[in-house]
């Protein structure tokens, strides 16, 4: 199958897997679009948004459609790092008579993991999360195990209830490909949702692609060719995030305390790559990586004091840098 005909596969994939969520999920188009994203990129997502938002129904959903193993891991302040990546017990071998280490797996083994409100739980227990998701590994005593591919997790954080909290230091977030916000829907929304969850209705998920397949686009994604000028401009936007670069306005300087690593550009492309191939282009440009910006850069900018007592958020600061961008 040539690379053209694998774009449209992917193509149909995407709107089919849509498909099944909108028959569980009504609105949050641009969010579901964004974790397909980050699937295909093999990133993971931060998902901020206030309860009842259906984000669990929302990721089993494409856990099903993507005929994945799906695990939920909910963070609460005496959850230990073993409850995730899993423990050694001491079993008798009836063979030998001995007694020697077994390994339980832990729910970190799976291929999409929704950690619910990660910054409810200590520093130790959510480091062994971040590293399972930077190293695609587990280490337990000598003992190193890899996690299947593909392997995502949509970590999720309540913005209402900040006390008894752990906040993810910056080198942690950063980690994150994207930082989504689901909001609340609007109107005709909620009356649909409220008409359909009322009723006995109950619409099956069809299963669209599994872990291979999901795999194949990721190595077709990178295939994808971009100009200079686009990376350039992704580059840019990055550099000017920081408050001490050249490239940096007024603005900036005043208003940030520190901007985005180069993950971040890495990230921006990567992010417009998938999202023109995902609506049918073969190669993204500008408006592409503005259109992956936010989700890419919100949670790598951080507003100074100054900013914060002024109601300037990252949001803003993006607006700027796109502004100034140009194109």
């Amino acid at each position: 199958m040539s690379d053209l005909e694998k774009l449209t596969q992917l193509q149909e994939a995407r709107d089919r897997i849509i498909g099944n969520v909108r028959k569980k999920i009504i609105g949050q188009s641009s969010v579901v679009e964004e974790l397909l994203i980050a699937i295909f990129a093999g990133g993971h997502v931060l998902l901020t948004g206030v309860p009842g938002l259906a984000k669990t129904l929302m990721i089993t959903t494409l856990a099903q459609s993507m005929d994945l193993v799906f695990r939920r891991i909910q963070f609460t302040p005496d959850l230990m790092p073993s409850d995730i990546i899993g423990t050694e017990i001491l079993e008798l071998n009836r063979s030998t008579g001995e007694k020697e280490l077994k390994f339980i797996k832990g729910p970190v083994f799976a291929n999409i993991i929704l950690a619910d409100e990660i910054n409810r739980t200590p520093p130790k227990t959510q480091s062994a999360l971040l590293q399972a998701m930077q190293e695609k590994e587990v280490s337990v005593g000598n003992t190193t195990f890899r996690l299947s591919e593909p392997f995502f997790v949509m970590a999720t954080r309540n913005p209402i209830e900040q006390e008894g909290t752990y906040p993810l230091p910056e080198a942690q977030l950063d980690r994150f490909l994207f930082n989504l916000i689901i909001d609340y829907p609007d109107l005709n929304s909620e009356i649909e949702i409220v008409e359909k969850t009322t009723t006995q209705e109950e619409m099956a998920v069809d299963k669209v692609i599994d872990g291979a397949e999901i795999m194949s686009f990721r190595e077709l994604i990178r295939k994808i060719p971009v100009t200079r000028a686009v990376t350039e401009y992704a580059v840019n936007m990055v550099r000017a995030s920081r408050p001490d670069d050249a490239a940096s306005n007024t603005f900036i300087k005043d208003s940030v305390s520190w901007g985005a690593g180069p993950r971040a550009g890495q990230n921006l492309v990567t992010g417009a790559k998938i999202f023109a191939a995902l609506n049918g282009r073969k190669t993204p440009d500008y408006e592409d990586i503005k259109r992956v910006a936010k989700p890419v850069l919100r949670h790598r900018i951080i507003p100074n004091f100054r900013a914060e007592a002024e109601g300037i958020t990252s949001e803003v600061i993006i607006d700027e840098l796109i502004k100034q961008a140009g194109r």
